[in-house]
């Protein structure tokens, strides 16, 4: 990472900086990074404050409201878990630790659950590495049966043929209205029901039927019909064109909704609301060392 912006061979960046970067980077949260680390805040501020000193850039974006990457930061996260995870499997070369590597399927809208999940667990199995598999949720399935993949996240599938589906945190479903609409000034969750005079955007039944059933289920339970308007070939482009102004919404996972930057759209919860269940999918034979860790930091996210 030498020459990293201003990473030069003169800067004395330690591993300590790295890690709290890391953690204040899940969390968006000098406290809460200050908890897990088990130290005091002032002293997280301040190494994060001499490491920006001695990249020369700003990592954070802090405000008295919240706490965001700044675009450096965001580029600098992968490069401090990469060089944290070196540091570890070099302890673990020297100790005799065996170096374990597993492969988990992901989905689209796991949003900041995932960046914590990965940032716990390898604090609490050092040693593992963890290569991430995007594909549609059938294909995810099929590659945990077949034994291409460890195991894999899937959302409101509670069962599937030789497969233990394990139960590791809910998601509230949120609406994505126009920032200028009036059921989004309010900041209160919107009633299903007055979303009957605006288009639903939603993807095709077979791109993700758990999701696509419950709202439609939600719109007929509130008394009407959604009509469907025509879905954008990802949630940035459908967000773009919510956030132009034309009368839609759309369904967003809670924890998606963390990470998206929209200044033209607001998520809102809704009433009654909307939840999916997102569960880890593992074979249903064998129980492998890192099984248990996996699961107890996934149930550990779920707020």
């Amino acid at each position: 990472m030498t020459g990293w912006g201003g990473w030069g061979d003169n800067a004395a960046v330690e591993l300590r900086q790295l890690r709290y970067f890391v953690t204040v980077a899940e969390e968006l949260h000098f406290g809460r990074a200050a908890e897990r680390l088990a130290i005091v805040q002032p002293a997280v501020s301040q190494q994060i404050r001499r490491l920006e000193r001695e990249l020369g850039v700003e990592l954070f974006d802090r405000s008295p409201r919240h706490v965001r990457l700044t675009p450096a930061g965001e580029r600098f996260l992968p490069e401090a878990r990469a060089t944290l995870s070196a540091a570890e499997r070099a302890r673990a070369s020297v100790s005799g630790q065996v170096a374990v590597k597993i492969r988990v399927g992901t989905s689209e809208g796991l949003g900041d659950r995932l960046d914590r999940v990965l940032g716990a667990l390898a604090d609490l199995v050092p040693g593992l590495t963890v290569e991430l598999e995007y594909a549609r949720t059938q294909a995810r399935l099929d590659r945990v049966r077949g034994g291409q993949l460890h195991a894999t996240f899937v959302r409101g599938i509670a069962a599937s043929p030789e497969l233990r589906m394990v139960p590791v945190w809910e998601d509230r479903i949120l609406a994505a209205l126009p920032a200028g609409h009036g059921l989004a000034a309010s900041g209160d969750a919107v009633d299903i029901a007055g979303l009957a005079p605006l288009s639903l955007r939603l993807a095709d039944r077979p791109v993700n039927p758990p999701l696509f059933d419950q709202v439609m289920t939600a719109c007929h339970d509130s008394g009407f019909s959604p009509t469907l308007g025509p879905p954008a070939d990802s949630l940035q482009n459908t967000l773009a064109l919510i956030g132009a102004g034309q009368p839609s919404w759309t369904p967003v996972y809670e924890s998606h909704s963390r990470v998206l930057r929209h200044p033209r759209v607001e998520f809102r919860p809704t009433r009654p609301a909307l939840a999916m269940t997102t569960y880890l999918a593992v074979p249903a034979e064998g129980r492998a060392a890192w099984l248990n860790p996996l699961i107890q930091v996934c149930r550990d996210q779920d707020s």
